[in-house]
């Protein structure tokens, strides 16, 4: 990885993903690779700006790395998700997505809510889950090696806060962490 330019960390609901890209402005090659694994090679491209579309984590999530001349050598490379700039992609998610971060049995765990669908994802893999009604709003219940866990979701009775998601793991609250 001689020609490496630019490298990335996106958080996506089944784990945060390393891209890194290689521009060889003088051999034309583009090289992406997501988590270590080469996704896109190009090689003798003339055209030194451009795009490269490919796709990141299990939910085939679309990225592109805008390639951009800034003044005669020089180059600018940005990252794209789903059609957004990274910053906007991200500010985004943390309105649509909960991530809690716990230790249980020796091992790290991920958990992540996505708010639009209620999906959860722990480590990268999407959960069984059962939803229930509760008195004061809904719990969705699933389990994590063994230990009963579920998101309890409340009005938080202010309209600008909207509901509350707090992930319980053997009746003990764990905080939550912000991507």
């Amino acid at each position: 990885m001689t020609d490496l330019v630019a490298v990335w960390d996106v958080a996506l609901s089944d784990g945060v993903h390393k891209i890194e890209f290689e521009h060889g402005t003088t051999s034309g090659k583009r090289v992406v690779y997501v988590d270590g694994k080469e996704e896109v090679r190009r090689e003798w491209m003339f055209k030194l700006v451009g795009k490269e579309t490919f796709c990141v984590g299990a939910a085939k999530t679309k990225a592109t790395i805008n390639i951009d001349a800034v003044s005669g050598f020089a180059y600018e490379y940005t990252l794209e998700i789903n059609g957004k700039s990274l910053k906007k992609y991200m500010e985004n998610r943390s309105k649509t997505t909960n991530t809690w971060v716990l230790h249980l049995d020796g091992e790290d765990f991920r958990v992540v809510l996505e708010k639009d669908t209620m999906d959860v994802w722990c480590n990268g893999k999407k959960m069984e889950t059962a939803g229930e009604f509760v008195d004061d709003g809904t719990e969705t219940h699933f389990s994590i090696a063994n230990h009963d866990c579920y998101i309890k979701a409340v009005s938080s009775g202010k309209r600008k806060e909207g509901i509350i998601h707090t992930l319980i793991v053997d009746n003990r609250e764990i905080s939550e962490i912000l991507e």
